[in-house]
């Protein structure tokens, strides 16, 4: 992986994918509350206001940029947070990284989602240099399977979740042809 010396914030045609900041509690808060998203994550139910904020310090404190990445969805002309994406847990070699998302139920079926994915994707490969990307996703969350699929993510068939028998790994790499 290339090194990174500062936060990158994206545009797209409709979006603005920028950092964490402590505006944003009260949107993280209520999605990582939010029953709908919470059905394919093995997180706590509740998150409130305090955890947020917690969790904003962590993702924005220090230099993080070795371990995690995390960008805050939000319109282009509205500043609240929509959604989440983020890359982490890099390998040692920083060739490959695994990469999650999460958007607030009302803006499903938008291509909201589809939109941020994109961005980062051209970013991982093109920027930072990976040579593929992860992705682990429940094997009832259809909609996730449909968008990772769309992008030519396939099912990493001899590997499980140790951590969750009910995800399945996706994988894109740099060597899929078009």
């Amino acid at each position: 992986m290339k090194q990174i010396t500062g936060f990158t914030v994206f545009t797209t045609q409709r979006l603005v994918l920028r950092q964490l900041n402590d505006s944003d509690a009260p949107a993280l808060a209520m999605l990582r509350s939010n029953a709908r998203v919470n059905q394919y994550l093995k997180r706590p139910a509740e998150c409130s206001i305090e955890t947020a904020i917690a969790f904003v310090k962590k993702m924005t404190d220090g230099n993080p940029w070795d371990k995690r990445l995390y960008w805050a969805i939000s319109l282009k002309d509205e500043p609240t947070l929509i959604g989440t994406i983020c890359l982490w847990n890099f390998s040692e070699d920083g060739k490959t990284a695994e990469i999650g998302y999460e958007l607030n139920p009302v803006f499903y079926g938008q291509g909201i989602m589809s939109e941020a994915l994109s961005r980062i994707i051209d970013y991982s490969f093109n920027t930072l240099g990976l040579s593929t990307l992860e992705a682990y996703t429940r094997k009832n969350n259809t909609s996730s399977i449909r968008l990772l699929e769309k992008y030519r993510f396939k099912v990493v068939q001899n590997r499980k979740d140790t951590n969750d028998a009910n995800n399945v790994i996706y994988s894109l790499s740099t060597d899929v042809p078009s």
